[in-house]
């Protein structure tokens, strides 16, 4: 691919998301960042990656549920929420400059801000639809899945107006939102990628 992009996916939990930035990876052929760049800031920070685990797309974080109330010492007792989240956005921004990739979630869009050729995506589904792949993922039961998915997504709300002082799922803050039950995972991959050409940034 001659020209470089950052594709960022926002998503509503159990929209496909994950899956539909894996389509775009292998039809541009360009990496893809999810929980890999849990693993990447733990490897740049020298933190642990279950440090950055416990605090994914979280707004807070406790010690105390990784410790269990034992006073372990060190520097990672005492990092704070506000401190990974800094340590993520570095990692984020050093994958911008190395090349293309679509980068998911943990408010991407917001650090890549003045990004030049980025693209910030926002997938969403109906309710009935997330739910019905949470339960055939395994994630949650029949009876809890409306819970479990209002609660994710409400986490990932959270998370994002925190940190970005900005609407998460607003649609003026993307440049493009697709419901991904209309043309599902590869149909709405092939839409991200044509709406990326007509835009010059492919």
């Amino acid at each position: 691919m001659e020209k470089k992009i950052i594709i960022n996916i926002g998503r509503q939990f159990g929209s496909g998301g994950k899956d539909i930035a894996a389509a775009l990876g292998r039809k541009l052929n360009i990496p893809v960042y999810d929980g890999e760049l849990i693993d990447k800031a733990a490897q740049d920070s020298g933190f642990s990656a279950e440090l950055f685990k416990r605090s994914d797309e979280k707004k807070s974080f406790s010690f105390s549920a990784l410790f269990s109330g034992t006073f372990i010492g060190g520097t990672e007792e005492y990092m704070s929420g506000s401190g990974l989240f800094k340590m993520q956005s570095e990692t984020i921004l050093k994958i911008a400059e190395q090349g293309s990739a679509v980068i998911v979630g943990r408010c991407s869009d917001y650090i890549l801000r003045n990004h030049e050729n980025a693209l910030n995506v926002f997938i969403t589904a109906p309710l009935e639809d997330r739910m019905k792949r949470t339960c055939e993922r395994g994630e949650a039961t029949p009876e809890n899945v409306e819970h479990f998915v209002n609660k994710k997504d409400k986490g990932r709300e959270e998370y994002y107006n925190y940190y970005s002082f900005g609407n998460w799922g607003m649609a003026s803050g993307y440049d493009i939102c697709i419901n991904s039950s209309v043309l599902g995972i590869e149909g709405s991959a092939d839409l991200i990628i044509e709406f990326a050409r007509r835009s010059g940034l492919l």
